[in-house]
């Protein structure tokens, strides 16, 4: 051989080595490279399935009444849901969607290949991807990590997720998962959701065809909706699922037949939201502390203190009593009602309808709206009118006056820089007088403490306002829990008659330290709150303050619950009057131009409060002020069919040893001639006082006349 083919031959061995080596590296690339490539382009930011073990499967936090079983709103994202355990469900439940979705769960390992390949085939001859082959397990990683996009990434991703899913957990633990994660129709997620919505019952006592029937839904929750127009074809496809249970033996033919002839009754559609000024009120208490994002997964079970079938004839009754006082141009109304010895908040009625449309149509909620439906009254700012006055009252007493002194109701001008006659209007500032009336027009002479209080006569409480003193009256309402009142410097003496802007949740609160012997409860509203797995996260404690001694207590109770003591104004059967066998104490109150109707009154066991009015302080007619008591009197006689009380502890008889406050006539001169007002029970007049003069003229003048 020549050495020109000798070469030649080497030359021609090497270009076959070399396409050799090429078609080799090729089939390396197309056989390992390439699909650990591919493998890789579609694990990229793949999810974790061990993200189910760290409880992240969100389901709504829970708001209760008191018995923790009627459920008043649930607080949810996108998702409703309520996780149960797979042990507490019938067994024929996850029977009936393996029958239905999945007859190979417990065999295969995440697929059905025999499903695959009829896929596929189907797939192929449209030559699109169409029809899929879901395992349960596959269904449940789409539900949870996935899109529903039909790509071949997002299936290759979803046959990944499967096959680590079913490596690490039970068939069980991923049943569990499945039956919770389930969307059943709007935002309801998971079978205890939607056994709760459709049937009014949890899933564990669903009969069979119940559980049925909830399998259906998975195929298409909304075209299956037992809301919608298409229940024959939800019942049809209820009967499907039955015989799939009855082809794999897990129901006999019998069995099926019963089921099948289960006339299903789906709860109304109904409004879930209850007692909603409450709920909110609630709901803003639970953003500020855990936050709304968390409030929406973590599963919270908040137990209130709401007793809800008092709410609900609460809600009746300002209802029915606001609808029935349009002839005194009242559109709205408002109730508290609250355990003085725990501070339980029982009811809260924040208008007469939160779902019904503001009034005049198209106002402006918060600014120009007679009736305001969905503004919680109970925590707006108003007048509080005489209601006002007990506060008042039990400071002078803890001053040692004594329920028995007495003062003079007579025409009495306050401001001393105008004259004693009240014919001026101005003094020479330019300041306006002050000479306020009774609601009756009349003056009616030498007046004890506690008949002016229980007649609500105003000029007397002006004058126990002066005694006690201004300042003094503004830190001790603090003590009872009103936080909404200003300096000093924003008042007058008008305060005593509700000059102040108050709310009625406090004001109600407030009166409970009477009805509690002097002894404030901080305000309760929830017993207790509990996570998703159980634990307890807050529960009630009851803390309580001594505000004053209890038999200044025992003086108010007994000067607002005397029937005979303010029958001369309100007369002897009026709606104070709980009737012989119930003793309440009650304090009325209406603002000027009747703009604010209240009523508050209470037993040992109970405090209620009412308000009537209009949300932009529109005024009412003079008729309105006999609005408030009966709406505190029709629901108290009905909360106290359910709640026991007692008689109030009747006060001892106070002395002082001085016979002015201990129950002398005045003669012909006012208080101030006889006691230092700095210093009652001690040494001393206030003749030398700024008041003395207009006090003593008021005296003299009411003396003439009379």
């Amino acid at each position: 051989m020549s050495k020109q083919n000798k070469n030649k031959t080497i030359i021609r061995k090497k270009n076959i080595f070399k396409s050799i080596l090429k078609g080799f590296l090729i089939f390396l690339f197309l056989t390992l490279f390439l699909p650990a490539l591919l493998f890789l382009y579609f694990i990229k930011d793949l999810p974790r399935p061990e993200k189910f073990d760290e409880g992240l499967i969100p389901q709504s936090t829970k708001i209760y009444d008191r018995t923790g079983e009627m459920l008043l709103y649930e607080i949810a994202g996108e998702e409703k849901r309520t996780v149960i355990k797979l042990s507490a469900l019938p067994d024929y439940l996850p029977k009936a969607l393996i029958a239905t979705e999945d007859k190979s769960f417990y065999i295969h390992s995440g697929f059905d290949l025999k499903g695959i390949a009829r896929a596929l085939l189907y797939d192929l001859k449209l030559q699109k991807i169409t029809q899929g082959a879901s395992t349960i397990s596959q269904q449940l990683i789409r539900s949870y990590f996935l899109t529903q996009n039909r790509t071949l990434k997002r299936k290759t991703r979803e046959l990944l997720l499967t096959l680590e899913l079913e490596r690490r957990y039970s068939k069980e633990q991923i049943m569990e998962w499945y039956l919770n994660l389930i969307p059943l129709g709007g935002n309801l997620y998971g079978v205890e959701t939607a056994s709760q919505q459709f049937f009014n019952q949890p899933a564990a006592s669903l009969s069979l065809a119940q559980a049925a029937t909830l399998v259906a839904l998975i195929q298409s929750p909304t075209r299956l909706s037992p809301y919608g127009q298409n229940i024959d074809d939800l019942l049809k496809r209820k009967d499907f699922v039955l015989d799939n249970m009855v082809k794999i033996d897990f129901l006999t033919k019998e069995e099926c037949g019963i089921a099948k002839k289960e006339k299903l009754v789906f709860q109304e559609k109904e409004n879930t939201f209850k007692a909603p000024h409450f709920v909110m009120f609630v709901k803003d208490y639970l953003e500020t502390k855990y936050t709304k994002e968390y409030l929406q997964r973590a599963g919270l079970k908040v137990i209130t203190t709401l007793d809800y079938s008092l709410q609900v004839k609460a809600e009746r009754v300002i209802k029915e009593g606001v609808e029935a006082s349009k002839y005194a141009n009242t559109n709205n109304g408002a109730l508290i009602a609250l355990n003085p010895k725990t501070g339980e908040l029982l009811a809260m009625v924040g208008s007469k309808d939160y779902f019904a449309q503001s009034l005049p149509l198209g106002c402006v909620s918060g600014k120009d709206c007679l009736f305001d439906p969905q503004v919680n009254t109970t925590l707006s700012l108003r007048q509080p009118g005489s209601a006002f006055k007990p506060f008042v009252y039990s400071l002078a007493l803890s001053e040692g006056f004594t329920p028995q002194t007495y003062l003079w109701d007579a025409f009495t001008e306050f401001n001393y820089n105008c004259s004693g006659n009240g014919l001026q209007s101005k003094d020479r500032y330019n300041q306006d007088c002050y000479h306020p009336h009774n609601y009756d027009g009349l003056f009616i002479g030498q007046i004890t403490l506690k008949n002016a209080l229980a007649q609500s006569r105003n000029v007397p409480a002006v004058k126990v306002l002066y005694l006690a003193g201004l300042k003094n009256a503004l830190e001790w309402v603090k003590k009872f829990g009103i936080s909404t009142l200003k300096g000093e410097e924003n008042y007058g003496l008008a305060l005593v008659l509700g000059g102040g802007e108050v709310k009625l949740l406090e004001m109600t609160l407030g009166y409970s330290v009477f009805a509690n012997d002097g002894v404030k409860s901080s305000l309760n509203f929830i017993q207790e709150i509990q996570d998703g797995d159980g634990r307890i996260l807050e529960k009630m404690q009851v803390k309580r303050v001594k505000i004053m001694p209890q038999e200044i207590a025992r003086q108010i109770n007994d000067m607002l619950s005397d029937n005979v003591a303010r029958a001369p104004m309100f007369g002897w059967n009026s709606p104070l009057f709980l009737g012989d066998n119930i003793q309440a104490a009650v304090k009325t109150g209406t603002t000027q131009e009747y703009k604010d109707a209240w009523t508050i009154g209470y037993t040992p066991t109970l405090v209620v409060g009412t308000w009537a009015g209009n949300n932009n302080n529109t005024s009412m007619t003079r008729a309105s002020a006999s609005i408030a008591a009966p709406l505190w009197k029709n629901f108290i006689l009905q909360a106290l069919d359910q709640i026991k009380t007692e008689p109030f502890i009747a006060p001892q008889k106070t002395y002082t040893g001085k016979s002015v406050l201990d129950g002398s006539f005045l003669g012909n001169h006012s208080l101030l001639y006889y006691l230092n007002k700095d210093n009652p029970t001690g040494s001393g007049t206030s003749q030398a006082d700024s008041q003395f003069a207009n006090w003593e003229a008021g005296v003299q003048n009411w003396l003439s006349w009379y």
